[in-house]
């Protein structure tokens, strides 16, 4: 979720691009549509995976690696994001990631074969982790006291509006015109972004700055490569194969080099202190174990709705809006109780709610009808996902340094996406490669089973602040 640095004591910019009032309309502008675009693609495309694969096949590893390659970059580079923005400016990473998303967009939607299409979404993740860091920081740096505040949340409203849209209006596209033009639309709002980024300038940069940890950004994307190339490939090529093997050691000897670096150097990515306050390292593995489960059940359903019940793109988008609807309506007001009452208990109820919905969804079987057998279980998905997020944010956030925040989040952010790519990486192992009835079964009870380990973590180990 969205966080923002310490509010200055009034409420006017206190640097910033520009400081006229048309000037911070356009600043605002421009975070929302560079944000919303990277948003609505992580969401717009999993209902499109089963015409994806019906046009140029692979089966369930290619529709894998479609998702899993654009998490896969967005994981491996969002710590570092920030960083790089500072270094070189929030406006030129924005118009930089703002060229690569587009780019790699039009990539997609040109690509020949499923190779062409995998290498291409892992460009574009390049790209969108340069946009939501740099987007925020922007608005952070250019409003003050109040109207960071509004800004903030204008921003978010718009943002999670995405998460709503993105499966609906992907199906929709794909039914009327076909899989290639839900990554060619991506075009018309990065052209609009990057119109209005031409009135914008960044402010002088101080003349000292801290590297950027370029070890530290080499040995993630490595360590989190081969274990998901050994977990999606295995399915094909036994676990004992050495193009298993070697990937997956190599990228575990990765991991352990980059823990080994980050408590060395200087200016790390990821200060691994931040873990020894207690909300914050047990949030965090609380968050692996939530958003694992999320990205495992909301990237199975869409999909088995298509292949196996024969829905249609669109009524596929549409059987999970209900999830998206709730978790955005409810969520201020359980962050509300959650200020009053403390984080532990909606922390540890919500998982539990929504690994219950997925629980629900075990009983499917044919013929499907959704009412009885899907619905229920997407409604207390929703509310268990509302009751959890403004919750969980708050408490890893609190629990560091108010100066701290951003790295904070920007770590808590880097864990939900890598905990989602893993899942759906080992999507296949749990399935059995197909989802369909049996296959479904397996990936909503394992969803369930990681939103609960969540939700148990979060029951013991979280503490209530004074």
């Amino acid at each position: 979720m969205p966080t923002h640095s310490p509010p200055a004591r009034r409420g006017r910019p206190r640097s910033g691009p520009m400081r006229s009032l048309s000037g911070e309309a356009t600043v605002l502008w421009v975070a929302i549509l560079a944000s919303f675009v990277a948003f609505l693609d992580a969401s717009v495309v999993n209902v499109a995976l089963p015409a994806i694969d019906r046009d140029l096949g692979g089966g369930l590893a290619v529709q894998q690696w479609v998702v899993g390659g654009y998490l896969l970059a967005l994981g491996a580079l969002i710590l570092v994001a920030g960083a790089l923005s500072d270094v070189f400016g929030r406006i030129r990473i924005l118009r930089a990631g703002l060229l690569v998303f587009g780019a790699a967009s039009l990539a997609c939607a040109a690509a020949p074969a499923a190779a062409g299409l995998v290498a291409a979404r892992i460009v574009q993740g390049s790209g969108a982790a340069l946009l939501v860091p740099a987007s925020l920081a922007l608005i952070t740096s250019t409003f003050g006291g109040r109207e960071q505040h509004r800004a903030i949340g204008v921003w978010t409203a718009w943002t999670g509006t995405a998460y709503i849209i993105g499966p609906v209006l992907g199906g929709l596209l794909v039914d009327t015109v076909g899989w290639r033009v839900v990554f060619a639309v991506n075009v018309l709002p990065v052209a609009a972004t990057l119109w209005l980024l031409a009135r914008l300038a960044d402010p002088p940069r101080a003349a000292s700055r801290p590297p950027v940890d370029v070890l530290g950004v080499c040995l993630t994307a490595a360590g989190l490569a081969g274990p998901v190339f050994a977990l999606i490939e295995q399915q094909r090529l036994g676990w004992t194969d050495p193009r298993v093997l070697v990937p997956l050691s190599a990228g575990l000897i990765s991991l352990a080099v980059f823990v080994w670096c980050e408590h060395r150097t200087p200016d790390p990515m990821m200060p691994l202190q931040m873990f020894g306050e207690r909300n914050f390292g047990v949030g965090n593995i609380a968050t692996a174990g939530i958003y694992a489960g999320l990205a495992l059940g909301l990237f199975a359903l869409p999909v088995f709705l298509q292949q196996a019940a024969g829905f249609s793109a669109a009524a596929a988008g549409l059987a999970t809006l209900p999830m998206s609807v709730l978790s955005l309506a409810l969520a201020a007001w359980f962050g509300r109780l959650s200020g009053r009452y403390g984080p532990r208990l909606f922390m540890a109820a919500g998982p539990v709610l929504a690994g219950t919905g997925f629980l629900l969804m075990v009983s499917v079987h044919e013929p499907l009808a959704f009412w009885p057998q899907i619905l229920p279980g997407v409604l207390l998905a929703g509310l268990g996902l509302a009751a959890t997020v403004a919750p969980l944010t708050a408490a890893v956030l609190g629990a560091v340094a108010p100066q701290r925040s951003g790295i904070a989040s920007a770590v808590n952010n880097a864990v939900a996406r890598i905990a989602g790519l893993v899942a759906i990486a080992a999507a296949g192992t749990i399935t059995g490669g197909v989802l369909d009835y049996p296959g479904f079964r397996r990936a909503a009870l394992a969803a369930a089973l990681l939103l609960y380990a969540g939700g148990v973590v979060s029951a013991v180990a979280i503490r209530n602040r004074p």
